[in-house]
């Protein structure tokens, strides 16, 4: 890579007044790295390399990957129904919903922020406060009452709510939290000892404040924004190494068999011409092969892109601390590293 080339990822981080860390590895070898903005922009405290950020919905792999580790040690199937995992009441919900409807978004079930509809994550919170939902059931009233929007298996329709069921699964299975599961079973196994499930009230040192900027110039935190701890549909907190540590950790087959492993990242469901849906990743395609695993995450004060590219075999990571930026930085490095 050229400083010509170096050059212009900057050039582009500049443009989109980036805030964030960008890491680019190759196996060990670390290709790229920078970071930019600040972490507290009330004391201009500067984004370091090991600076922990949200990544929003770019964690419901961790989830996907839970449940494949429970279905693996027998603890259920992906056939399994919903009403046999579930001891809840959900009045309207199809008999025949699987687990793996729930993990590819065709369960047809309601969701409790539909993308499709709501434009606005925020306006959630403006009928129940987000410093409430501190629990994986506290989402339960959102959504429960509502009736299917689709027969399972018609289609794909992103589906927050659906992940919020799983981590349900996941607690009941495992008999423990969903982010003491997630912690244990994935982020000890893979030494990721900076990330975790933070309460946004009580954010560790080194963390990334999420911030919202304003028409007229001025910004504010997110913290009356998202709920005030993450779950199964997304709100961990990671560095770029160990982001990377999850890629790594899954193309060797650390958190679970080859075979497992595989059927996680086995395109599922088609969401469109070249681009498919396994469990909790994004398949992007080619001439029908797999060339890219992907995972994406936006809240209000978070954007986050994650990539894996398998026939280079690099990983990309690129969380914000700011609504957006990771993507158009990452179609730069795809360029630039002819990825």
């Amino acid at each position: 890579m050229t400083n010509s080339d170096l050059s212009q990822i900057e050039s582009v981080m500049k443009e989109e007044n980036f805030s964030g860390a960008v890491l680019v590895k190759k196996g060990m070898e670390q290709l790229y790295q920078d970071e930019m903005g600040y972490s507290n922009r009330s004391d201009l405290i500067p984004i370091k390399p090991d600076t922990k950020f949200g990544i929003a919905s770019g964690c419901k792999l961790f989830t996907s990957i839970s449940i494949c580790q429970l279905v693996e040690n027998g603890a259920l199937s992906f056939e399994t129904k919903l009403k046999d995992c579930l001891d809840i009441d959900l009045p309207h919900f199809h008999k025949d919903i699987t687990v793996h409807h729930l993990l590819t978004h065709t369960s047809g079930i309601p969701d409790y922020f539909d993308e499709a509809v709501m434009d606005n994550y925020e306006d959630l919170w403006k009928q129940q406060p987000m410093y409430l939902i501190r629990k994986t059931k506290d989402f339960l009233p959102m959504f429960q009452q509502k009736e299917m929007v689709f027969t399972p298996g018609e289609k794909f329709h992103y589906n927050n709510a659906a992940f919020i069921l799983l981590g349900l699964i996941v607690e009941s299975k495992a008999d423990m939290s969903f982010t003491d599961y997630v912690e244990k079973n994935i982020f000890q196994q893979l030494h990721m000892n900076d990330s975790g499930y933070f309460l946004t009230d009580r954010l560790p040192q080194n963390t990334a404040i999420g911030y919202i900027d304003e028409k007229d110039g001025s910004y504010r935190s997110n913290i009356f924004s998202v709920p005030i701890q993450g779950g199964p549909d997304g709100g961990a907190f990671v560095t770029t190494e160990d982001m990377a540590k999850i890629w790594e950790g899954l193309v060797s087959f650390k958190l679970m068999s080859q075979d497992f492993t595989k059927l996680l990242l086995t395109p599922h469901v088609e969401v469109r011409e070249d681009l498919s849906y396994g469990y909790g990743v994004w398949l992007n395609m080619k001439k029908g092969q797999i060339y890219k695993y992907h995972l994406m995450g936006y809240d209000p004060g978070v954007s986050f892109h994650s990539a894996y590219y398998l026939d280079q075999g690099i990983t990309l990571v690129i969380p914000s601390n700011h609504s957006n930026g990771p993507f158009k930085i990452m179609k730069e490095i795809e360029k630039v590293f002819n990825l």
